[in-house]
């Protein structure tokens, strides 16, 4: 008997400490995540300016996911999406900025900290908005990073040092403990100092204009002091990566850089077209991605990184975090993308994968607190939206008095591209831009990407695109209400009565209260 118990404790601690041994082999995380920048502003996706030597490295050693949107284009619904790996429409508060993100939510961080990971992050985690009226004591992304200060290279960038601070957070990692550590910058966010991108030696003549913009000195330059503050994030990248290395952890860390949404310009960010939705991202994993060194075009969201990340470290993935059927309608995880698994890239143009995108509250730049509630879905070929309020201003009201931040269009942040917009509004050149950028838009667009990719065109009238309207709007509302979308079930959108925690400029300013139900 006694020897029966003895064997069975050997084999006991046996098993254990093999648990124990492949625990310790669990993939590390490190998300690199910019604040502001679309997909094209890296030297992956072929700008001839800007200079991101640590996004091509990741991209070049593992996978560029050139068809990657984020969840929602502000700030803090796109950053909980990630977090939790679900949609906005889903997140009651969380679908607004300057706003809270319930603790009822599951994210991939708490998930992973509870199956023994250490959290971290630095710079811009979980943000903007307030912790404590949603249940939470601490930010989402981890414990707090941030003592670490360097001088800015210009006025406009933060003075953290978010790659010394990733070294400090590595440091109280115990021996063999597997990490999550989320490093967001504050770049490319405006404010940018003005004329730093032609003192570091860019030539504005080289910068490719988008089609949303006039082709302007003005918006040149802008751009210019945007790559600056993209490339001041990378050179972050690039020195954490160098950590890891240095470290031996860099091979089994899932590297991940991407960005949380588009340009801070018009017609972008706070918008559901690519430059406001499509946003850069690389993968590096060489214990988990077969034949790296490839592309990867499928249409993909954000939010698929929780349930990767889950995956990845062998954990349950939770149903909340599973968006649709298992095929490449809708793509719940990147598992596939990694193994290599499906059809081949060249058969794109049959791929039936879409992203779908949200906005309900990006600001509060509407009287009482009103958001620009809206949906898209993006397939290969067609961007299709839907505006569920098309009587009020996209880009916030132009009447000052109406805005928290008490400014015309508040949703657009200030810039010297918008001003040259709004200055000559009414002149040759300028008005087919500002009407873009600010004009009131119909409850339905829809756009050829292929022959359109700026998205100029609204083709939802054309008898020629009439069938691909009416699928798309089907789709999108089939995957709305099956996911659980209160405005495509026609209940009750409580995104316009939320309250708003952001600084307001204007004390007039306040959120309505919501109407009581009439019997």
């Amino acid at each position: 008997m006694k020897k029966s118990i003895l064997i069975f404790y050997s084999l006991a601690l046996l098993a254990l400490g093999a648990s124990l041994h492949a625990a310790d082999r669990r993939p590390n995380i490190l998300l690199c995540i910019s604040d502001d920048q679309s997909y094209a502003h890296t030297g992956a996706a072929h700008d001839p300016v800007v200079k991101t030597p640590a996004f091509d490295r990741v991209a070049r050693e593992g996978i560029h996911f050139y068809h990657a949107f984020c969840d929602a284009p502000t700030c803090g619904p796109s950053r909980s999406a990630i977090l939790t790996g679900q949609p906005i429409w889903r997140l009651e508060e969380a679908g607004n900025i300057h706003s809270t993100l319930p603790a009822k939510f599951k994210t991939y961080t708490g998930l992973l900290k509870d199956a023994g990971y250490s959290i971290g992050f630095t710079g811009k985690g979980w943000s903007p908005g307030r912790l404590d009226p949603g249940g939470r004591k601490t930010n989402p992304a981890g414990a707090e990073f941030n003592r670490r200060r360097l001088k800015p290279p210009f006025r406009s960038v933060a003075n953290r040092d978010y790659a010394a601070n990733f070294e400090d957070f590595l440091a109280q990692v115990d021996k063999d403990q597997p990490f999550c550590f989320w490093l967001g910058t504050h770049e490319p966010h405006r404010g940018y100092e003005k004329g730093a991108g032609q003192r570091t030696g860019k030539d504005p003549a080289r910068v490719v204009v988008p089609q949303i913009f006039p082709d302007h000195p003005v918006v040149r330059n802008d751009l210019l002091d945007y790559f600056v503050e993209i490339e001041h994030f990378d050179r972050m990248v690039g020195r954490a990566i160098a950590t890891l290395e240095k470290r031996g952890q860099l091979d089994n860390t899932i590297v991940v850089v991407t960005s949380d949404h588009g340009m801070p310009f018009p017609r972008a960010k706070a918008s559901l077209y690519d430059a406001g939705t499509r946003v850069p991202l690389a993968i590096r994993w060489p214990g988990g991605i077969k034949n790296p060194g490839r592309s990867y075009g499928r249409m993909i969201n954000l939010s698929t990184l929780a349930p990767t990340f889950l995956e990845a470290a062998s954990l349950e993935v939770p149903e909340t975090m599973k968006q649709g059927p298992v095929n490449f309608r809708v793509i719940n995880s990147l598992k596939a993308a990694f193994s290599n698994q499906g059809r081949t890239e060249t058969r794109l143009f049959t791929d039936p994968s879409a992203a779908f995108i949200a906005m309900e509250r990006h600001d509060g730049c509407r009287q009482g607190g009103k958001g620009y509630p809206c949906r898209a879905i993006r397939t290969h070929k067609y961007l299709y939206v839907r505006n569920y309020e098309p009587g009020r201003w996209p880009a916030g009201d132009p009447d000052r008095r109406v805005c928290a931040r008490d400014i015309p269009f508040g949703e657009v942040d200030s810039s010297p591209t918008k001003k040259l917009l709004m200055d000559n509004k009414d002149k040759p050149g300028f008005k087919r831009f500002y009407d873009l950028a600010f004009a009131k838009r119909p409850a339905e667009e829809l756009y050829d990407v292929r022959k359109d990719p700026g998205q100029l065109v609204n083709v939802a009238g054309n008898p020629e695109h009439a069938e691909a309207r009416k699928k798309l709007s089907a789709r999108l509302q089939e995957h709305l209400a099956r996911t659980g979308d209160p405005r495509a079930l026609g209940q009750d959108a409580p995104w316009d009565y939320y309250p708003y925690y952001g600084r307001k400029v204007n004390k007039d300013w306040k959120v309505d209260p919501k109407p009581e139900k009439q019997p």
